[in-house]
């Protein structure tokens, strides 16, 4: 793979998403996210290493209609969207309207286990493109102290429709 660079300033906001990601994973999962040695890396070595992974990753906040804040460069070109565009999108526009009531219900077993490691689902592009999920785990995001603050995903494994 080619590595390429963020289409953002990787600034001290995005930095400490990433560790949010990296170290809330690893506090729900007991395991690590991505490469064990992104354990030690920050600012834009994090960015770039979460930007050019050979995997997706995603996360929405904690909004009553949760936005996407972060999409890594196989979340966009898989979602078929830039970063304005996919950091602005509601997440549950991820999947059709028929899909939606799954999707919340997946969501809502994540809030109350703490992560899923077993999801499959059909999401959409943002160009209506269809495509499977298989085995992506999803997590609930706790800082340090508790405090919820958002859900991201990351799977490796999907199917065009």
């Amino acid at each position: 793979m080619i590595e390429t660079p963020p289409p953002f300033a990787c600034n001290e906001s995005i930095a400490a998403h990433l560790r949010l990601l990296r170290d809330s994973h690893l506090r729900v999962t007991g395991r690590p996210l991505g490469d064990p040695g992104w354990a030690e890396l920050d600012g834009d070595a994090l960015c770039a290493a979460f930007w050019n992974a050979d995997v997706v990753i995603a996360s929405h906040g904690t909004e009553e209609d949760p936005v996407l804040n972060y999409g890594n460069r196989q979340a966009l070109e898989l979602w078929e969207a830039d970063w304005p565009a996919f950091t602005s999108m509601p997440s549950r526009l991820t999947a059709e309207p028929i899909r939606r009531e799954e999707r919340a219900e997946m969501l809502a077993r994540v809030t109350t286990d703490g992560f899923i490691d077993d999801y499959a689902g059909i999401r959409i592009s943002t160009k209506g493109t269809r495509f499977k999920i298989h085995r992506a785990m999803v997590w609930t995001l706790r800082d340090e102290v508790g405090v919820r603050r958002g859900q991201a995903v990351v799977f490796s494994d999907w199917s065009p429709l």
